[in-house]
């Protein structure tokens, strides 16, 4: 017989001696092999590179013997069966029943989503749900000749493998971190690789913070259902610390929803702590979208204690909005609540909310674009006292239109002209009147001259220069109270248009020029660069800004930014704000080099004081963020923050984190040298071990070095 028979030949051998039951075409089975022997008209034996296809599962052997009377398989090895769950079994011998699903295998291993190995003496599969191993070894790292033990292994006297409920079971189970015992425990259960939810206790997390002591956290993970899921977090530390955070989730056709938080007792502070936090998202009608988020604190040192945030304000909104082509419209409704030293809630607008419609129209008969806009906005303060209670509500309406042309030598000319109506209502405030109206109406014209070549290296430059002229009536200032233009920013990115505030409590106004040039390169090589500068020059409307915001005066501060990034992962973004003298008002800059080896992040940042933005002292921050990969599965993080005028570290952390195919080790240390009434100073260290290969928790393949250990 040749080396390997007509296709037609050998299916209709396997059909011939299937069983009743696979005579259905539905059901029929395949059979390969380069020999096949029939005796005595009830014995089947194919020998040499033997395939058995049967609905989803393969069977690949040297030898295969079928009995027709008793419908058992004989199989010779090496056999390697699979099926369509990824599931791979390696045998040197078998006995199993003709529908592949029952039966013993001697010296085999397990193999699931290409992951987790289990290897036994032997190996029963029953009714094609469970497999059962006796005296087994469980692990998803890799073994080499090297290093033949593995980094972790699970040791135990019997392991069940429930197909159906991908669950993994073991009786007596050891384990071991490269050789040595460190765990027993009589059962346990583990999800299998291919499950991706399941209850379950899931790695616990050691910390140790100088506030709370040395704790443990053990976390349970409980399957509602296929939608619903909560996960409790019990935590207890050495300076009688007892708490219990958990998180519930749930999934709707149109959104979902989280709750998060915890309830504790400490020391620390006298009675119960804790924290609540909700957030979800829903798809309305008609394309709109809801989100929402909210959340509460005992104390405002709760977060800093726990090492849960460094927030120092909670937010709680509610947003519907939807946004369609040329069209947007959104609403908000905003709660503040500080846990800032110093800060008095009362006298804070702590409600606020906005309604806002934008609506983009094209204008064929006289060309252009035109932009209408209405947006309200109201916020409250629970105090009823004068001037420190004040309550302000506001209603605006907008109407722009702007068009463009390309002139002579690619020279662009725009135009833009609209007004902008103010209604403001201020209540509990006697310095202010009760209702103020203001109108606004503003134009402007631009000229744009972008300049392109390429040169024969196949470097491109484009430099444009800009300038417009810009007028608008001054009306808001010293009418209505600056409640959200207090901060004003002034960059590269709002050095051109009607105004600079960041509100709608002050608009801009006066004859003004703004001025700028812009200088965009692409090299060959990979370089990239965008440089700008740019000025504002006042012919009348002076007063409105202060002198720091380097907008003050006739002229402006110059405004500059470079960006630049390298083919070699550096990138480098700096901004800085500085007066004709050279001296720097405002400045920022981030460095990142981001490597094979390493990553490293910079920044700094400097800003002038400023009574009017509640700056009393200069600003001076620097910061740092690197990654060092020590080898090819540990790394190394490093960040700190420094404030140079106070002249200390604010804050510093460390980590080491390990991780290849099978393990994730992450130790972190950090340390909060921030300090007030209410927050102190603390150090915390954390360390989490996650044995990768069970549930979805996967490995990296790319950092498989276990056998390098």
């Amino acid at each position: 017989m040749p080396a390997r028979p007509l296709a037609a030949l050998i299916l209709a051998l396997g059909l011939a001696f299937a069983p009743a039951a696979l005579a259905q075409p539905s059901d029929a089975a395949t059979l390969v092999a380069d020999k096949v022997q029939i005796a005595a008209n009830r014995t089947l034996e194919a020998q040499g590179n033997v395939e058995v296809l049967y609905r989803t599962t393969r069977l690949r052997a040297s030898r295969v013997v079928y009995d027709r009377t008793t419908g058992a398989l004989s199989i010779g090895g090496p056999i390697v069966l699979t099926d369509d769950q990824g599931t791979v079994v390696l045998a040197d011998a078998a006995e199993l029943s003709d529908d592949l699903r029952d039966g013993i295998l001697s010296s085999a291993r397990l193999v699931m989503d290409r992951q987790m190995q289990i290897a036994a003496t032997e190996m029963q599969r029953l009714g094609g749900r469970h497999t059962v191993l006796s005296k087994a070894v469980a692990s998803s790292c890799e073994v080499c000749a090297k290093h033949p033990t593995p980094l972790w292994e699970i040791r135990a006297r019997r392991i069940v493998h429930d197909q159906q409920e991908r669950q993994i079971y073991f009786d007596s189970a050891q384990l071991r971190i490269a050789g040595v015992p460190v765990f027993w425990v009589p059962h346990l259960r583990m999800p299998d690789p291919t499950l991706d939810r399941a209850s379950g206790f899931l790695m616990p997390r050691l910390v140790s913070t100088s506030r709370l002591g040395l704790g443990v956290q053990l976390p349970y993970f409980i399957k509602l259902g296929q939608s619903r899921d909560l996960t409790l977090t019990p935590f207890v530390a050495s300076k009688d610390v007892q708490s219990l955070g958990f998180r519930y989730r749930q999934a709707f056709r149109t959104g979902e929803i989280a709750l998060t938080g915890a309830l504790s007792h400490d020391r620390v502070v006298t009675g119960r702590r804790g924290w609540l936090g909700a957030e979800g998202r829903f798809d309305l009608p008609q394309g709109f979208e809801l989100r929402f988020a909210g959340e509460t604190i005992s104390d405002p040192a709760y977060f800093r204690d726990y090492g849960l945030s460094d927030k120092d304000r909670l937010d709680s909104s509610l947003v519907i909005s939807r946004t369609r082509a040329g069209e947007h419209i959104g609403g908000r409704l905003v709660h503040v609540h500080s846990i800032r030293s110093g800060e008095v809630n009362a006298t804070l607008p702590q409600l606020s909310a906005d309604i806002g419609w934008t609506r983009r129209i094209a204008l064929p008969g006289i060309g252009g674009t035109a932009t209408l806009a209405f947006d309200s906005h109201a916020h409250r303060r629970a105090s009823d006292m004068d001037m420190v209670g004040r309550d302000v509500a506001r209603a605006t309406l907008s109407a722009f239109w702007r068009r463009s042309w390309v002139g002579p030598a690619g020279i662009l000319a725009s135009v833009e002209t609209g007004a902008t109506f103010d209604l403001h209502r201020i209540a509990q405030d006697s310095t202010w009147p009760g209702h103020v109206t203001t109108v606004t109406p503003a134009a402007l014209a631009e000229l744009r001259w972008p300049w392109a070549r390429v040169d024969g290296a196949g470097n491109s430059d484009v430099i444009e220069p800009v300038v417009q002229l810009v007028w608008s009536r001054r009306t808001t200032a010293n009418h209505v109270p600056n409640e959200d233009s207090t901060l004003v920013e002034f960059d590269e990115g709002n050095l051109f248009g009607f105004s600079r505030f960041a509100g709608a409590d002050r608009r801009e106004g006066g004859t003004r020029v703004n001025a700028g040039l812009q200088w965009t390169r692409a090299s060959a090589s990979g370089w990239a660069m965008v440089a700008s500068a740019g000025r504002v020059f006042r012919l009348n409307g002076t007063g409105q800004f202060t002198a720091a915001s380097g907008l003050g005066g006739k002229r402006s501060d110059w405004v500059t930014a470079l960006h630049l990034t390298a083919p070699n992962g550096t990138l480098f973004q700096g901004r800085a704000v500085f007066d004709p003298r050279f001296d720097l008002t405002r400045g920022e800059m981030r460095l990142a080099m981001l490597r094979d080896r390493y990553d490293l992040s910079a920044g700094w940042l400097w800003a002038e004081a400023d009574a009017a933005e509640n700056r009393l002292t200069d600003t001076s921050e620097w910061v740092l963020d690197g990654r060092l990969k020590l080898t090819d599965g540990w790394n190394a993080r490093a960040a700190t923050r420094h404030d140079f005028r106070a002249q200390r570290t604010t804050s510093a952390a460390f980590g080491l984190e390990f991780l290849n195919e099978c393990m994730r080790v992450d130790m972190t240390v950090q340390r909060s040298f921030t300090s007030s009434s209410t927050v102190r100073p603390s150090t915390s260290f954390g360390v989490s071990v996650d044995l990768l290969g069970f549930g979805n928790a996967r490995g990296s393949r790319a950092a498989s070095n276990s056998c390098r250990y």
